[in-house]
């Protein structure tokens, strides 16, 4: 255990930067998360944790298994120094970002590509609902919030340490599925079909886009499908997080994953 008292103590300034810029978690591929319950996710993959952080006078758990992992004991003014949120818990964990390398990403079977989702709500909260209907990997490509904002982090409720999360090019990713013979369906208000139209399949990547101007037309271009959740109301639209759960649990309905 280490006691750091000092806001000028070079990994507390680290810790800053995790939580407030997205360049350093990039150039460290790491992140901070905050809160008992995030807290007890992370711990459910320990070897990703590089240091556990407690505010002075914060009880850790008696069931936690922290065995092996640093713990930094800090002051209430550091907790808050490094908090997002306004009325800290005072427990975070200093973690790494999961790395996915191509052998494994080629045994996905049912993917969820993200096109330039601006809000880190949205992501976040697509994040988590890929991980409850069990799609084994997100992708979120150019133009999309940082999967590890803290916005997004809190938004996915934990599950980044239950559902892979890469970056990447969404036009090599259809490529590389259509080679697979993994059928492609977009979202789009045009030239679209009603949703359970779908043929049912046992593999499928499903891609959504951008709260304003939806998914990249080329995009749409080379998908097998192009899909629409019908709307039976006034409202114009839905929420792109609200649609993608429909849409995921409407197609792993039909495909029986």
């Amino acid at each position: 255990m280490k006691r750091i008292e000092s806001l000028q103590n070079s990994i507390v300034k680290h810790w800053k930067k995790l939580s407030t810029t997205r360049k350093e978690r990039d150039k460290f591929a790491e992140f901070l998360i905050e809160g008992f319950h995030l807290t007890e996710e992370a711990l459910t993959k320990k070897e990703l944790i590089k240091g556990l952080i407690v505010r002075e006078g914060t009880t850790i758990p008696d069931n936690w298994d922290i065995e092996g992992v640093p713990l930094y004991v800090v002051t209430a003014q550091i907790a808050k120094e490094i908090a997002e949120t306004e009325h800290t818990q005072g427990i975070f964990a200093h973690c790494a970002q999961p790395e996915f390398d191509a052998a494994q990403q080629e045994q996905w079977q049912t993917l969820l590509l993200v096109d330039a989702v601006q809000d880190p709500g949205n992501v976040g909260t697509m994040i988590r609902t890929a991980a409850a209907a069990g799609i084994d990997a997100v992708v979120l490509g150019k133009g999309s919030a940082d999967a590890f904002n803290p916005k997004t982090v809190r938004s996915a409720q934990g599950a980044h340490f239950q559902v892979p999360i890469v970056k990447g090019d969404l036009f090599d990713w259809v490529g590389n599925l259509n080679g697979r013979d993994i059928p492609v369906y977009g979202t789009a208000l045009h030239k679209s079909v009603p949703m359970y139209e779908a043929e049912s399949q046992q593999q499928f990547a499903l891609i959504v886009g951008n709260e304003g101007s939806g998914v990249e037309p080329q995009l749409l271009e080379q998908t097998t499908q192009n899909l629409m959740v019908p709307l039976y109301g006034p409202a114009e639209s839905l929420n792109v997080a609200v649609a993608t759960g429909i849409l995921l649990y409407s197609l792993i309905v039909k495909t029986g994953v």
